[in-house]
């Protein structure tokens, strides 16, 4: 269960580094922030999929190195999917735009620490120690998303994200209504 949760987590996170880049249209913070959180909780589903086959045994190197390809898929498509997004029209947009990208820079580190341990995977100790390394870093991935959004929702004056997050429906979904 607190794989999965992690996992979650990780999925967030990734969901907000993407979206720190995009066109010059900017959408409201409302329309932000349930784009920003529909496109996370599709990669959401994908990752909880990925993290229910490892954890249904016959952990190998190949299905380790076949997940993390297909979590690498997912963040693709997740990315894409908020490059349009741009930031969000608020007096405070170039700061939540600050906040996404130190988060970017966080979670590339962290998928080429989890990349790693894959690739450096050799027999059962190896492959044990990189489930090990992706746990870990997934749940580290989880509190710098954490810290991430209650620094996005405290932007501005007016703390319109806070708001935004609040009124989504796709957000309610990825936060379970909280």
């Amino acid at each position: 269960m607190r794989t999965r949760a992690s996992a979650v987590a990780f999925v967030a996170a990734a969901a907000l580094l993407a979206a720190g880049c995009g066109k010059n249209d900017q959408p409201s913070a409302s329309e932000w922030a349930d784009s920003m959180c529909s496109a996370v909780t599709t990669w959401q589903s994908s990752i909880t999929s990925i993290v229910t086959s490892l954890q249904s045994g016959g952990l190998t190197k190949d299905s380790l190195t076949s997940a993390f390809d297909d979590a690498k898929s997912a963040t693709s498509d997740l990315t894409s999917s908020l490059d349009d997004l741009g930031k969000p029209d608020m007096e405070s947009g170039q700061e939540a735009q600050a906040a996404v990208d130190q988060l970017s820079s966080e979670i590339k580190t962290d998928i080429k620490t989890i990349q790693d341990a894959v690739d450096n995977a050799s027999g059962v100790s190896g492959i044990l120690n990189a489930a090990q390394v992706t746990k870990e870093t997934i749940t580290q991935a989880g509190t710098q998303v954490s810290s991430t959004v209650t620094t996005l929702q405290g932007i501005g004056a007016q703390k319109e994200l806070k708001s935004a997050f609040a009124d989504s429906s796709s957000c309610q979904k990825l936060t379970g209504g909280s």
